[in-house]
């Protein structure tokens, strides 16, 4: 397990990764609360890469209101889970609201974009396959 860069792209506002809490090796063989591992900032999405694979990465965001993706596709499925707050999810031009505890799986090579209703924090799982 190591950790990688986050991409910004496709992000509206200010991107900005979380070091406060030291980096993924940190985090192996210890009890997480996932919401705590990253914390809002204005205007800003502010991301944690939880672990990170051959296969895959896990990221935890915090998108402050109003902040998003904007549409874009990916090569492959991605699964993202509301740890907090509210959040509209476009895919193929078909909205989702979606609210803490809920989750949804982009397809891949559809075009799917995000919205930050309320200041919202979500898991996002990315699979290669």
């Amino acid at each position: 397990m190591s950790r990688g860069s986050v991409e910004a792209t496709g992000m509206e506002g200010n991107m900005t990764e979380d070091e406060s809490a030291g980096g993924s090796d940190t985090l192996t063989a210890k009890v997480l609360k996932l919401v705590d591992l990253v914390g809002y900032q204005d205007g800003a999405v502010v991301s944690r890469e939880v672990m990170k694979g051959a296969t895959g990465t896990v990221s935890v965001f915090a998108f402050d209101r109003g902040e998003g993706l904007s549409e874009h596709t990916a090569p492959f499925d991605a699964m993202v889970t509301v740890l907090d707050g509210e959040v509209e999810v476009i895919i193929s031009g078909n909205p989702h609201r979606l609210s803490e505890g809920e989750t949804i799986i982009m397809p891949a090579n559809e075009p799917h974009a995000l919205k930050a209703l309320t200041r919202f924090k979500m898991l996002l799982t990315l699979i290669r396959a």
